[in-house]
């Protein structure tokens, strides 16, 4: 892929997106851009003895308004993250390296945070933890248009004539085209088949939460992201 992947914000992210971002030494995070329902945004995907479950995000509305992805509140109305912990125990409770992530997944699902994108945010950052992945993540507070930006220490901005050569990077814009219902782009490699937990009865099933990568595999995740 030419240019640094452009992508929006996302909770627990697949393992689709890690492959992306072990691949890359930047990734920009927009979330200037406008909120969309049924997304990535607020949603992820686990496999439990029933079958794909996906975990989503309830969020505090402002209806009929379009909203930034910056000013998305939560709404705690709801115990959604009791109901995903719950989910999340019940589909790797038993699978080889549950133990040595669940306390992390606890902590970030049961602390309360103001806007859904410090959520998203916090569970890339443990994610890429675990995987050991050195991935510099920067954050657009604007939303982000054409296909050059500035980069420089102050984060992502519009070219101005001004802007020295070696502050202009090239982007990938994966913001509307990776998308939970959409076919995977041509640019988001592919991730070999690894274990999963109720294979034998579902099959192997892709683009699941990283959770379950991590969960399944341990300290061979970021190995599995990265060979093909």
């Amino acid at each position: 892929m030419t240019g640094i992947p452009l992508l929006s914000a996302f909770y627990f992210g697949s393992v689709e997106h890690y492959a992306l971002l072990a691949r890359h030494a930047r990734v920009i995070i927009d979330i200037g851009e406008h909120y969309e329902r049924q997304s990535y945004r607020t949603r992820t995907s686990i496999i439990g003895p029933n079958g794909v479950q996906h975990l989503n995000v309830q969020i505090a509305r402002d209806h009929g308004n379009k909203m930034a992805m910056r000013s998305v509140g939560l709404s705690y109305v709801e115990s959604w993250p009791q109901q995903h912990l719950h989910a999340i125990r019940s589909a790797y409770g038993q699978t080889p390296w549950f133990i040595h992530y669940v306390d992390d997944i606890e902590a970030l699902l049961l602390r309360k945070y103001d806007r859904l994108v410090d959520l998203d945010l916090a569970t890339m950052h443990l994610a890429l933890k675990w995987l050991g992945l050195k991935t510099h993540v920067v954050v657009s507070e604007t939303y982000v248009e054409g296909g050059v930006c500035r980069l420089g220490g102050d984060g992502c901005g519009p070219v101005q004539e001004d802007t020295p050569e070696n502050e202009r990077v090239l982007l990938h814009d994966l913001r509307s085209t990776f998308q939970p219902k959409r076919p995977m782009p041509a640019e988001v490699p592919a991730v070999r088949d690894h274990p999963q937990a109720f294979a034998e009865r579902h099959g192997h099933v892709s683009r699941l939460s990283i959770i379950d990568l991590v969960c399944n595999t341990g300290p061979q995740a970021r190995g599995l992201l990265t060979s093909m």
